[in-house]
């Protein structure tokens, strides 16, 4: 039986037994623990999830009068309070893993949206990016998209991670369009997998590798660059353009 990906698993023969076995690491040593810090970039600078600093911005941009849409395909409803939200920012910063960021719109110096590294797992090398919500100050913008590739750049080049997970509702098309938009590969459709608010969800996982990152390292800067958009702001080349040729060739 060949599975999705059987022509793309790395494998030499084990002289012992002659199956196929993955090969030895050249760094097999656990990845480092994500820290908080400030990951700067051009458009959003993404900031350890601070009460203090981010509630105040933050509850404005995640009860936009669709937020119950926004919100759907979340763990964590849409908050209907202040007292609620803060219930869920306590919470949230104190939270090791997942470890959540606040990403700040240099363009305004607010707060729009967060994200979080999550199972994070060092001895396995991968990481996963989650809790993702992107106001509508930010969502579809270069501010979203530099937010993905800062988590990126950061787990890959500064902490020694082979692999960087996307997950979601297998319903949920928008967030499985922007995984692929990003890099991401489909890897499989996993059923009956959670049970989220109640309800039943099947997910939908994606994945880059580290042999995967340099090539979409210079996707991302090439959409990024300055020189990628006009006057108005509109992008001269679409970063999928960019992503799905190098998905196709590997």
């Amino acid at each position: 039986m060949i599975g999705l990906h059987d022509g793309q698993i790395p494998r030499e023969i084990d002289p012992e037994t002659g199956l196929p076995i993955g090969p030895l690491l050249a760094r097999p040593e656990p990845a480092r623990n994500p820290q908080r810090i400030v990951l700067d970039g051009r458009y959003c600078r993404l900031e350890p999830l601070d009460l203090t600093r981010h509630h105040d911005a933050l509850f404005a941009a995640s009860t936009p009068m669709d937020a119950a849409a926004r919100f759907r395909y979340m763990p964590d409803p849409a908050p209907t309070s202040m007292d609620e939200f803060t219930a869920w920012m306590t919470t949230a910063t104190a939270s090791e893993d997942p470890l959540f960021f606040a990403v700040v719109d240099k363009r305004s110096g607010r707060a729009e949206g967060r994200q979080a590294l999550m199972r994070i797992t060092p001895a396995h090398q991968c990481v996963e990016i989650g809790y993702i919500y992107w106001s509508p100050a930010i969502a579809r913008s270069a501010v979203a998209t530099e937010a993905n590739f800062l988590f990126a750049r950061y787990i890959f080049e500064d902490l020694g991670y082979r692999r960087y997970e996307w997950k979601c509702d297998a319903l949920n098309e928008p967030s499985r369009r922007a995984a692929l938009r990003f890099g991401f590969r489909y890897e499989g459709h996993f059923r009956r997998a959670a049970i989220v608010r109640g309800r039943s969800r099947d997910t939908a996982w994606f994945s880059i590798i580290d042999e995967e990152w340099p090539s979409l390292r210079t996707a991302y800067e090439h959409w990024l660059s300055p020189e990628n958009f006009d006057a108005n702001g509109k992008q001269k080349c679409r970063l999928s353009d960019l992503t799905g040729v190098l998905s196709t060739s590997r």
